[in-house]
This record gives C-alpha cells, sequence and structure tokens, in this order.
C-alpha cells in the first residue's frame, strides 16, 4: 500500500497501486467502503490484469487518515483526487465510481476533462439523496446524534445480514459519512446526472441484475449511455460477484460509440 500526503496539515490518503501497461483505472468506492477492502478482488481479475488499477480509500475511510478538521464534502474529495491524478502524472486515465462515490467520480472527469478516457458507474449516485436511502437518513440526522449513536446502532443493526458493508463501515470515520452524506442530501448545481450528461469521454452505468428493474436503465440509454448488467448481484456487486464486475467494467472500456 502507498501514501499521498494532500494537504499542508500532512493528512494522507492510502492506496493501492498494480501496474499494467494499459490505461489506469481509479477505483472509487462507495458510502462507508473502502478501495482497499471493495476491489482487490475485482482488480485480479484476468479482464483488467493489463490495467495499472489504483485502489483508493478516500479520507476518512479505509486506511486513509481521518482529520476531525475536514470537510468531507463530494467537492473537498474532488479537490484532493485533481491534485492527486496530477501528481501521478495520468495523462489519460479511467474512472470507475460505486454509489456515493458516483458523484466524486462525476465531478473529477469534468474537471480532468480529455485526460478521461471513460467513465463508469456503477448504481451510482446522480440526483441528490432522497428518503430511503442511508445517505438521506444520515445526512438528515443531527451531526453530533449521528456520530455519538446512529452510526453505532447502523453497525450493530448490519452486523448479521449485511456483515461486509458493517465491517468496513466500522472503521470509517463517523464525521466523515456524515459529512458526505450531508453533501450528497444538498445535491449539486448542475446536477450530478447532468454532468454526466455533459462528459463528452465514454460512459457506462453498471447494474447489478437484482436491483433490476430501474427506471434509469432506459433513461440513461436514451442519453448514449452504454448499460452493464452484473449477473446474480445487487448493489454490492464488488462482493457479490467480482468476476461479473470486472467484465463489465472491460465492456465499459472496450465500449464505441
Amino acid at each position: 500500500m502507498k501514501e499521498y500526503i494532500i494537504d499542508n496539515k500532512n493528512n494522507k490518503i492510502r492506496y493501492h497501486d498494480f501496474q499494467g501497461g494499459d490505461t489506469p483505472i481509479l477505483f472509487i468506492h462507495g458510502l462507508g467502503c473502502a478501495g482497499s477492502f471493495d476491489y482487490p478482488e475485482v482488480a485480479a481479475q484476468s479482464e483488467l490484469l493489463n490495467h495499472r488499477r489504483i485502489l483508493i480509500d478516500l479520507l476518512g475511510s479505509g486506511f486513509s487518515d481521518k482529520p476531525d478538521d475536514f470537510g468531507y464534502t463530494i467537492n473537498d474529495h474532488v479537490k484532493y483526487l485533481y491534485k492527486f491524478v496530477q501528481d501521478l502524472n495520468l495523462d489519460k486515465f479511467i474512472i470507475f465510481a460505486h454509489s456515493l462515490g458516483g458523484p466524486i467520480g462525476i465531478e473529477l472527469a469534468y474537471k480532468c476533462k480529455d485526460k478521461v478516457e471513460t467513465i463508469i458507474l456503477s448504481e451510482a449516485n446522480l440526483d441528490k439523496s432522497y428518503e430511503g436511502t442511508s445517505s438521506y437518513q444520515f445526512g438528515t440526522c443531527n451531526e453530533d446524534d449521528f456520530i455519538n449513536e446512529m452510526f453505532y446502532q447502523v453497525i450493530t443493526e448490519n452486523s448479521e445480514d449485511n456483515s461486509m458493508w458493517a465491517a468496513t463501515l466500522s472503521v470509517c470515520s463517523p464525521l466523515a459519512i456524515s459529512r458526505i452524506s450531508q453533501s450528497a442530501v444538498s445535491g449539486s448545481t448542475p446536477s450530478w446526472r447532468d454532468t454526466l450528461y455533459s462528459l463528452k469521454c465514454k460512459k457506462t452505468f453498471i447494474f447489478g441484475e437484482k436491483s433490476l428493474p430501474d427506471n434509469d436503465e432506459k433513461v440513461l440509454s436514451e442519453h448514449g449511455i452504454n448499460i452493464e448488467v452484473v449477473k446474480s448481484a445487487g448493489h454490492s456487486m464488488a462482493w457479490e460477484n467480482p468476476k461479473g464486475l470486472a467484465k463489465a467494467i472491460k465492456k465499459g472500456i472496450l465500449f464505441s460509440r
């Protein structure tokens, strides 16, 4: 694992960097997750082995630092990732982003413009969070109440039926989870959806088979976005079918408009 200093306070993100000669893929994880936890098995599949694969833990998650004086909004994450990809000298790269990592990936792609060859999103947030989602539940809770009570309640409630997520959530900063969720509830102007539509690079959106039907399957296709489906998986497709997700990512890379 490697580390990268993001600011003058010596805060660091940590990441895996698996080498390969083909276009690098930057993996951005979702809410309460970590690249180091979610994506090693996906990155190890034969479909992706020739690519350089960069698996990050966002600040506040996984093995990355968890400062108490950081904003943790979606744009805060975009700012240091933009500097990160510049310092890695990525002339061309692919963004893969899952769930609430999606808005980060979309905004990063917009900032990087011509450097992004393809953006691949898996069940990503395209609009501000709505009632019934975890990010809405977390983001509308009083910050102190979330940090002191709800965060630990959610871990306990998910410890049996959703133990993988409970495990990775448990090592996140509750402050980071609260604030990125607040950012998701606030949304963005223009929306992440409209920003995605405006991007000139190739675009793919991945659904887990168990998440369908979804109205966005038709809507996104009508906007020229390639659709892929991972069999025998739902939202947590990296854990449920890593081989299937790797195949879907590769199809997105090879997609020709």
